[in-house]
């Protein structure tokens, strides 16, 4: 809807990693530089860690698009909890394996018989394991045993290791020793600073045609950064939110006042969400809990404005929508 409106060629906002709104702020351009360093020596694991919506897949997206095929092959896997024997049948298949043996065994010796033919081409395999705190001791050591793997005394395969920060606690574990001492660079992902945010939402506008419409006065970046803590998803999140309410509002400026109040209302739901009673739990909810218990009527009473709001918003949408039905049937001959 809004991007018709603000005549932008696609949403800028969009929550799903896409790397060409990638943004090298400070600490993605050094993550980044992590990366390549990794890359340049061809072996051990490479560690980044960072928040929830900091930006790592979009990082990940961007080091694979700028990777030549002719040198390396790449391959990205999103870990779920699995055990040491499905991890490899996971990483076999990321490569481009068929017809994969059911026993751990045949699926090493074709990951052997896979970096062997990659060494005579002249390249080699890389591994990006994204999620990666979700791996246990024993896929991280399966990790660790296919590293160990040599072709000329050359490393055909290495590991880049992707996860939220408790993944730094899971490596430091006593028992994966040998795994730290593979790990050659690590790096964690912060988030943005305030100049940083407002170029990142500058940025993202831009690559999707924008040229001034709406307007963003330093006053509302700062409130939006204030909202977010510079994390890129909430970024996303909030600056979407803002652009749906501008198109609803017909406004062409943003105020700091409307980014607050789009905050609040990201913020409710939230609220809302964590704190719906439980029919019957300690009595709180029963016919005369609301009047027995001011926190909960406090909920109930919040909730209801949440409703209200959200049924005005609709019926402004179906306003908008109402009067563009109009004006395409008083054009119809």
């Amino acid at each position: 809807m809004y991007t018709t409106f603000y005549k932008l060629r696609a949403e800028p906002f969009l929550l799903t990693p896409d790397e060409r709104f990638y943004f090298e702020s400070s600490v993605h351009s050094q993550a980044m530089a992590h990366l390549t360093y990794g890359l340049k020596r061809g072996e051990g694991f490479i560690v980044i860690t960072g928040d929830v919506g900091a930006g790592k897949t979009t990082l990940v997206k961007r080091l694979i698009a700028t990777i030549d095929p002719t040198k390396i092959i790449a391959a990205h896997v999103v870990t779920t909890m699995l055990s040491g024997h499905d991890l490899l049948r996971m990483v076999a298949a990321a490569f481009g394996l068929k017809d994969l043996p059911s026993d751990k065994s045949g699926i090493l010796l074709k990951l052997q018989e896979f970096f062997d033919a990659t060494h005579r081409e002249g390249r080699r395999a890389l591994l990006i394991v994204d999620e990666a705190q979700n791996l246990n001791e024993g896929a991280l050591e399966e990790l660790r045993m296919l590293s160990n793997f040599q072709v000329q005394n050359a490393a055909p395969f290495q590991s880049f290791l992707v996860g939220q920060p408790q993944f730094r606690r899971i490596i430091a574990n006593p028992d994966l020793e040998q795994l730290r001492q593979r790990v050659i660079a690590s790096y964690h992902l912060g988030p943005l600073n305030s100049l940083e945010t407002g170029n990142y939402v500058l940025h993202r506008l831009k690559q999707v045609g924008w040229t001034g419409d709406p307007s963003l006065p330093m006053s509302a970046i700062g409130a939006i950064h204030q909202h977010t803590n510079g994390i890129p998803r909430r970024i996303n999140t909030l600056g979407n939110r803002l652009m749906i309410l501008g198109y609803l509002d017909e406004l062409h400026a943003f105020s700091a006042d409307d980014v607050n109040r789009v905050a609040a209302d990201l913020a409710n739901e939230t609220d809302s969400a964590d704190a719906l009673p439980v029919p019957g739990a300690n009595g709180a909810a029963n016919g005369s809990g609301q009047a027995g218990n001011p926190a909960l009527g406090n909920r109930l009473d919040a909730i209801e404005d949440r409703l209200a709001k959200q049924e005005a918003i609709t019926r402004r949408a179906g306003t908008v929508i109402q009067q563009f039905l109009n004006l395409v049937n008083s054009d119809t001959p």
